[in-house]
């Protein structure tokens, strides 16, 4: 099949020539008609598959077919809402281009810099308005936005509207629109609340699902390594060092963390830059340039910016952190492999992130395999045999020398875990269970004879007596020579008393004795292969 047999007009069978474009991709087979009859439509396909051009090619003929007002005056008529800046570009250089030999007028909107050249352009008149939910809320609010003439409107990756938090300012912005227009729906993926949404949006639509949801393309090569945290600057390193690789999009879930990883390239001498939210938008759009101009050869981005990276010829996608919402990583790999192409998706997942690749893989029904599987050998301090790092040679915190027992608060002389220091060691609460022997602030009714001070006159029936110096214990006598006497008998028998004795004592009620387990990194991974 060919575009002309879809119904497009000369002028824009004239554009798809000088953009090269030859045959239509499966979801503009389906689309493409739908939409020019008039109907509403829900798409659903994954990111790379053609499906700005399967919703742009019929609204600029249906638009184009309409005559104008007689006065010059254009109004809103078709709307494109979308998540992110890049992704609004993105769109608004497809329509100009699929509409260069038409007399439509374009306009993108987004936030992040001045808005007096965006509301210049809308005084004088458009015909189809791109925007993201809250610049256009705000020019919608501010007068500067009339949407009563609206006859087409198209909410692309509803999914990531959601994932974002935009999904009530869509609301509110659908609020606005006329009841009786055509509305267009797509989505790489369908959870529920993005089913809910279409079905407040659309009026009997059709359905366009060229691949089942949330699958990823097939033409992506995947494959991850388990390894350490510490770690994935050597592996990205390693991977990098491949100097086939001209270009490389790094993924990140925080904006610190971009930044981190471009410091880490730029000091091994390779050109990166980092793309986010925090930068500004001058500063995104000319870091976007330099990487399709390979002047810079990795892109460190967050999921923020993900779906308005579209990059001819991209062949690599790493993800350096795998995302918590295993939608996203849909979206990250098909920045390559886009329109029919190959493309490779390397993953680093380290221990806390073993439950994402889970997810992922259970949304997908693809299991990832592992690196080496793919001939792709790991860096020089990994386990090449087994893809994953070799098990830490210490686990847990305190750990010294000489054969000590893990965990916090362990000393010289094999003393168990958790034992006290000797001698004026203060602690307040009913520590009944504690095993050393006068510095611990017991209640005076010391039935089971666990009081083996032997200097210590103490009477049985001082039962609701009050310990106040954790060191010191009343007797009958109340007098407070006696009590200075007794504190200083009973630290000296503590700081006597043999460290062997301390460690061979039972342990009190209430005390484990047990050390815990040290983790082990193979028999982990191990478990999860399985």
């Amino acid at each position: 099949m060919n575009f002309e047999s879809l119904g497009l007009i000369e002028p824009i069978l004239k554009a798809l020539q000088k953009e090269g474009y030859e045959k239509p991709t499966p979801i503009q087979e389906q689309a493409i008609p739908i939409v020019l009859n008039g109907r509403d439509l829900l798409g659903c396909a994954q990111t790379g598959t053609g499906k700005t051009a399967a919703f742009a090619l019929p609204v600029i003929q249906l638009l184009h077919q309409k005559n104008q007002p007689q006065n010059g005056k254009r109004v809103i008529q078709a709307l494109v809402l979308t998540p992110t800046r890049e992704l609004a570009i993105q769109i608004e250089e497809s329509f100009k281009a699929y509409g260069n030999f038409t007399k439509l007028q374009n306009l993108v909107i987004f936030g992040g810099v001045g808005q007096f050249p965006q509301t210049q352009a809308l005084k004088r008149g458009v015909d189809v308005l791109i925007a993201t939910p809250g610049r256009l809320l705000d020019l919608m609010n501010q007068g500067f936005i009339d949407l009563r003439h609206l006859e087409i409107f198209i909410l692309d990756e509803a999914d990531r509207m959601l994932d974002m938090g935009f999904i009530h300012d869509v609301k509110k912005v659908i609020a606005k629109l006329p009841q009786k227009r055509q509305s267009l729906f797509f989505s790489a993926t369908m959870p529920p609340e993005i089913q809910r949404l279409s079905a407040t949006i659309l009026t009997n639509p059709l359905k366009v699902e060229v691949t089942p949801p949330a699958t990823t393309a097939e033409k992506i090569n995947q494959s991850i390594f388990y390894l350490d945290k510490a770690d994935k600057k050597t592996m990205l390193l390693h991977v990098l060092s491949d100097h086939t690789i001209e270009r490389a999009l790094v993924f990140t879930r925080t904006k610190h963390g971009a930044n981190k990883v471009v410091k880490d390239l730029q000091s091994k001498g390779i050109t990166a830059e980092a793309i986010h939210g925090n930068k500004s938008q001058n500063a995104r759009q000319l870091a976007l340039k330099n990487f399709k101009n390979k002047a810079t050869r990795v892109l460190v981005a967050t999921d923020i910016a993900a779906r308005g990276i579209d990059v001819d010829d991209l062949t690599h996608v790493i993800n350096y952190e795998i995302p918590n919402v295993p939608e996203t990583y849909v979206h990250r790999i098909g920045r390559t492999g886009r329109a029919g192409a190959s493309g490779i998706a390397i993953s680093f997942c380290e221990a806390e992130e073993v439950s994402y690749i889970k997810d992922i893989q259970k949304l997908t029904g693809v299991i990832i395999p592992h690196g080496e599987d793919r001939g792709q050998l790991p860096g020089p301090s990994f386990d090449i045999t087994r893809g994953v790092p070799a098990p830490p040679e210490h686990s847990g915190r305190g750990q010294r020398q000489g054969g000590q027992r893990q965990g916090q608060g362990q000393r010289q002389g094999g003393q168990r875990q958790g034992a006290p220091k000797s001698g004026g060691d203060r602690r307040t609460g009913n520590n009944r269970g504690a095993d050393s022997r006068g510095a611990d602030n017991r209640t005076s009714d010391n039935r089971n004879g666990e009081n083996r001070s032997n200097s210590s006159n103490r009477s049985n029936d001082n039962r609701r007596g009050e310990s106040r110096n954790n060191d010191s214990r009343r007797n009958d006598n109340r007098n407070s020579n006696s009590r200075s006497g007794e504190n200083r008998r009973n630290n000296e028998r503590q700081g006597n008393k043999p460290k062997g004795e301390q460690a061979n004592a039972a342990p009190a009620s209430g005390q484990g004795e047990s050390t815990p387990k040290q983790k082990s990194w193979g028999s982990f991974f191990k478990r999860f292969r399985s």
